[in-house]
């Protein structure tokens, strides 16, 4: 099942395509861009342990290994970018005709924040003489929780860059019937500005220091939800803006002692002000994401210190983990009707399972044995088909109890947050006369 919603999402005539239209200053001779992210993807789905590994198993690399990661240190961004957005639109007919259900009827949700890449072993030269901890970047990412996939992202070299900055050409691809959901550090005025220019609607927390605001209309009525009580008002900013306003006044204080939430929002009215604070909390799924990324697949590989290598793994991170969404997706929908509504597969179960069988059917089973010309619907039904031969119990999530306080132990904040921009460190280091 892995194999085929590989060969749906990045085949190597596509890949090699995206690297035709989207390359700036790389060309192919000898190595394929495909080659790059078939290796890459070995790693982050811990069916090999490092890269290096991953091509002294390869049969027929064109290229040594020096060549290999120099080709890997020199990845562009653009091309990140475009691989992950093509390969979403890719599996997108497939979940669909498996079944996908929307969180708001009529909107298409779209959670972006930003992940920020830990730091990296100290390999490079010009990072040896460093104290403090080499960060290789970030990438702002945006999710889609009705598909459970990630659907575009922006990597950025410089692990001081601002986010906010590098989220607008995210949002320069909103579209109308999108809804918007960010943390309250995008809570700018260029960025909700970018929203709505595009036509798309936005939910930010606000911030301490927001936007100013011209006028502030009255308080309409507190209504009771579920995790609180909720009320409105309109808010006027430069420019003619003219957003609403809804605080949530909370039962119990969130993990960082908040009782009271402020949400902006350009949403028409027939979406309450209570749906709106229910909505925010499905803000949380992507940082579900973020930890099921760093925990099933290798998304960090701290042996990848340059900058456009790190993020390189990551993307490659990001494309496993939406084969496994769809592979979840399958699973579920085989089992629906003979299992408890709300039973659910996990992630991590699941690439047990692929990491423990995959190498062994690569050896048994002939290279045209999955090769198979398929739609959108026949890749669909063979998966479903495949699913049901999985014992839905191998695979169930488990589900975990309350957390248990524990207390910090203190660390002094300058040891704790001492790093650097490898991206700046290396530039610094490229004007300096040996």
């Amino acid at each position: 099942m892995t194999k085929l919603i590989l060969e749906q999402a990045v085949p190597a005539e596509w890949v090699d395509q995206v690297f035709e239209e989207h390359r700036q200053r790389q060309y192919p001779r000898e190595l394929l861009f495909s080659t790059i992210v078939e290796l890459m993807s070995l790693v982050s789905l811990g069916l090999r342990p490092s890269l290096h590994a991953a091509a002294r198993q390869m049969e027929g690399l064109p290229v040594t290994l020096a060549a290999l990661y120099d080709k890997v240190s020199r990845t562009e961004p653009a091309l990140l970018r475009a691989l992950v957005t093509g390969s979403a639109e890719r599996l997108a007919p497939t979940i669909k005709e498996l079944g996908c259900s929307a969180i708001l009827p009529g909107w298409q949700l779209r959670i972006v924040d930003g992940n920020h890449l830990p730091s990296t072993e100290k390999r490079l030269g010009a990072l040896r003489r460093e104290r403090g901890a080499a960060r290789p970047g970030f990438s702002v990412v945006v999710y889609d929780p009705d598909r459970d996939q990630i659907v575009d992202l922006q990597p950025c070299e410089d692990a001081y860059a601002s986010e906010r900055v590098s989220v607008l050409p995210l949002l320069a691809c909103a579209t109308k019937g999108q809804l918007w959901m960010a943390d309250r550090l995008y809570c700018t005025l260029p960025v909700m500005q970018a929203c709505e220019e595009a036509g798309a609607s936005f939910i930010i927390r606000q911030q301490s220091k927001h936007p100013r605001l011209i006028e502030e209309g009255g308080w309409q009525e507190s209504v009771a939800i579920e995790s609180g009580t909720v009320r409105e008002q309109i808010i006027e900013l430069k420019g003619g803006h003219r957003w609403r306003r809804v605080e949530l006044n909370l039962q119990a204080p969130t993990d960082s002692g908040d009782t009271v939430m402020w949400f902006w929002s350009n949403l028409p009215d027939t979406v309450s002000a209570g749906q709106i604070a229910e909505l925010y909390r499905r803000r949380w799924s992507i940082e579900g994401m973020f930890q099921r990324l760093e925990s099933v697949l290798d998304s960090e590989i701290e042996s990848l210190g340059a900058p456009r290598a790190a993020l390189l793994g990551f993307a490659s991170a990001i494309l496993a983990y939406n084969v496994l969404a769809v592979l979840k997706r399958s699973v579920e929908q085989a089992h629906r009707e003979t299992l408890p509504e709300g039973w659910e597969a996990s992630i991590f179960h699941l690439t047990v399972q692929v990491r423990s069988g995959y190498e062994g059917m690569q050896i048994a089973l002939p290279s045209d044995y999955l090769s198979l010309q398929t739609t959108s619907e026949t890749l669909a039904e063979r998966l479903l088909a495949l699913a049901r031969n999985i014992k839905p119990k191998q695979v169930a999530k488990s589900i975990r109890g309350p957390k248990i306080a524990k207390p910090k132990e203190w660390l002094d904040g300058k040891a704790a947050h001492a790093h650097v921009s490898t991206d700046r460190v290396l530039k610094a280091h490229k004007g300096k006369t040996p």
